[in-house]
Parts: C-alpha cells; structure tokens; sequence
C-alpha cells in the first residue's frame, strides 16, 4: 500500500479505516442486538419489541442528522482532525453506557448520542483523504477506507453470536455477569478507546489549513442554498445514496419481523439462538457484500476514470436485485435468503464512490459540511423510508409497500446522477464564494 499512498499519507489512510471500521461496528450493531437487549428489559415475547426496535433505531438516526450538522460545520472551522477526535470519543463512551441501560427512556437517550457521535467519522475521514492524497490517488485511498469499514458490520454479527466467550474475559474484569448484547456494545465503545492512541499520529489537511489563512466563509450551511446550482448538486448528492440505506435499513433490517416470516422462508434448520440472529446474519452478509461491492467500485471508478458511469451500473443492479427479492424469495432456505442479502450489499457498494462524489463536489471552505451532512442526511432517510413502508402497509401489504419505496428512492438516484458533476479530475483547491 505505501507505494500508493506517499508519505505519511498511509497512516492518514489506515487509520481513517479502521475508525470508520469501528463506526459501522456501532452503527449496525443495535439493530444486531436489539432484539436481545429489549428481550431483556421487556421480557421475552413482549408484542412491543418491534415498534420499540424500530422507535430506537430512528431515536439513533435522528442523531446522526444533528451529529452531521454540527460535525460538518465544526470540520470547516476548527479542522477535520478534531472532528475525528470528538466523534470516536463521544460515540465510545455512549456505547459503554448502553451496556448498562436498563430503562427504555435512558436506552433512547444514549442511542440519540450515540448517534451523534457517529454522525463525525466518515465525512472527516473521507475529507481527509480527498484533500491530501494526488487526485489520481484519492479513489484508492476512499476505497480502502470504506471497504474495511463495512467489515464492522460483520465484526458486529460476530461479537454478538461469540458474545459469551468475550463475556467470561470481561465478566473477570468487571466483576459483573455480561449478557451477549452486553459484551457487544462493551467491544465496540473499548475498540473506539483504543483507536484514540493511534490517531496522535494523523496530521491536518493543507487545503484546511491554506483556506484558514484566508477572508471566505467556512462552515457556512446558507452557501449550499443561496446559489440553485449549489443547491441541485447538494440535493442530488444525497438522493443518490438513499438506495443505500433503502436496501440495509428498510429490506435487510427488518427481516427478521417483516420479509423473512412474509416470505414464508424456511428457517427450520436454524436452532434457538440461530431463530434470535436472522437479523443479525441478514446484517452480517449484506456488509460482506457492501465491503466487496466498495472495493469493485473504487476500483472500477480508478479502471474507468469515472465515478457516475459506476454509480449508473450499480443502480441498475440495485433495481435487478430489489425485485428479485421481493417476488422471487417465497418459501427460499434461509441460506439462499441470506446469499441474497449478500447480493443485495455488493449493488449497494457504490457508497464509496456516492460519497467520494460529494467531497468532490465543493470547496474547501465547506467541503467537510457536505462531506459529513450528506451520508448522516442519506442514513437519516432510513426514517421517511420506514414511515412510507410502514404507511403502505395496510392498504399494500409488505411486498407492493417495499416495491414503491424502492421504486421511488432508485428511481430519484438515477435522476440526481444525471445532475452532479463528474469528478474524477477534479482539482480539490478551490472555495466557494
């Protein structure tokens, strides 16, 4: 890698992945664990674990929408490297907290900080990058950071299943018998800890730096929307990841309460535990498959010197699949239904490029703004995608209710790639006025 990546550069790039490792881990992990967690404090069978599952999880997004806004901002005015710092601390130490809560009011509490706390690491890291890396280098250094940060995903389906083999180390420690949930949510807040000490070695932007030096405004939100061409770019950089999170926050997390028992899958060879981890399986294989569609991507973007013409094939593909799911799942093995779901990850694997896009979108003076609200505002939409789903529920039913929200949010991405520029080329050192 040191031979792509000059300089100190390698460390910027490695240790800018394995953060955003340790921010998917936490990302994916409630909806790994919630339904063990709230077994606890509900009682097992409660008829309340799905729409308080759900409320949650929303709770979480609602402060990644905060987190990105003040993440951004604070990016542009006071550096990438702080936001770096602020988030993994804030989010690390929610994490430890939620291995402790035990009442619904505080659990929603600790999920919207968390959420906030999350909202930092990918928009910093992938600014970094961007504005330090030569332009024919920065697709490889975004690649390699997305692609091992999906893979926290799978690491989170994994602590959870193996949670009772960390717990006897961590019950030794703590003095206190540890749930899997439990240790689940320890590893992610430690992991975060650890990565504090590694990050002494990273170094500010140039970019960042010259553009200190100068009068412009920075941080400033009203620049994406007093200008109609700032604003369409802005827009359209957003709707083309809403598919993203349609596929892992609409099809794959509710699996375990919606597709999986509506598709009549055959789950008779799965035992007790594995009947309480469909979702964190379905979890686990999408993000094996979003890791690899990342790495297909970044490097097919880098083959082709383009980032739409990827983006366009992997949309095509998220159609195809999409309603392969929907119509031609009934009465599958939960094996096939998992297989799909890994599919399913590899076409949403254009989150590298979709994010790459926006950083390359804007100036320095609020490139970070963009870089951190536009993914947080994309994972956000997981809620009025939820809501419609849910809304079309009764009058629909789950099939024809998940083709219309697919439908619409695929279909506005296809229409908003038409609408951004092509970067690839683009030089990094400019602003906006």
């Amino acid at each position: 890698m040191r031979h792509v990546f000059p300089g100190r550069s390698f460390l910027l790039v490695l240790v800018a992945a394995l953060g955003y490792f340790v921010d998917i881990y936490d990302l994916v992990l409630f909806n790994v664990v919630k339904r063990e967690s709230l077994e606890f404090i509900l009682g097992p069978g409660h008829p309340g674990i799905k729409d308080m599952g759900i409320h949650l999880f929303n709770i979480q997004m609602l402060g990644m929408l905060v987190g990105g806004i003040l993440w951004g901002v604070w990016g542009d005015k006071k550096g990438r490297i702080t936001v770096l710092f602020g988030s993994i601390l804030l989010y690390s130490a929610a994490n430890i907290a939620n291995a402790f809560t035990y009442d619904l009011t505080l659990y929603a509490i600790v999920r919207f900080l968390a959420g906030v706390g999350l909202a930092g690491e990918l928009g910093a890291g992938i600014t970094l990058i961007t504005e330090t890396l030569p332009r024919d280098k920065r697709g490889y250094g975004t690649l390699v950071m997305v692609t091992v940060g999906a893979l926290g995903a799978v690491f989170a389906a994994e602590v959870s299943a193996q949670g009772q083999r960390l717990g006897g180390l961590l019950t030794t420690i703590t003095g206190t018998e540890l749930m899997n949930w439990q240790v689940a949510y320890l590893v992610g807040g430690l992991m975060g800890l650890v990565l504090l000490a590694l990050r002494l070695g990273t170094f500010e932007s140039g970019l960042f730096r010259h553009v200190q030096e100068k009068d412009v405004r920075k941080g400033d939100l009203r620049l994406l929307f007093n200008d109609r061409d700032r604003f369409l770019r802005y827009i359209s950089c957003i709707l083309i990841g809403v598919p993203v999170w349609y596929v892992i926050g609409v099809l794959v997390s509710l699996s375990q309460d919606v597709f999986v028992p509506a598709f009549a899958i055959d789950t008779s060879g799965l035992d007790e535990m594995g009947l309480k981890t469909i979702n964190g399986e379905a979890i686990k294989y999408a993000y094996i498959g979003l890791s690899l569609g990342d790495l297909l991507s970044g490097l097919l973007s880098q083959w082709l010197r383009s980032r739409k013409k990827v983006i366009y094939l992997y949309l095509t593909a998220n159609l195809v699949l999409t309603l392969i799911f929907l119509f031609g799942m009934r009465g599958a093995s939960i094996a096939a239904y998992n297989w799909l779901c890994l599919a399913l990850g590899t076409a949403t694997g254009y989150w590298v490029i979709f994010v790459t896009v926006a950083s390359e979108q804007f100036g320095t003076n609020i490139r970070s703004t963009v870089a951190t609200t536009t993914p947080n505002f994309v994972r956000g939409s997981v809620l009025p995608l939820t809501l419609l789903f849910n809304g079309l529920l009764v009058p629909v039913g789950n099939v024809t209710s998940a083709l219309i929200v697919g439908i619409l949010s695929i279909g506005a991405a296809f229409w908003a790639t038409s609408r951004v520029h092509e970067t690839f080329e683009a030089d990094m050192d400019h602003v906006e006025e």
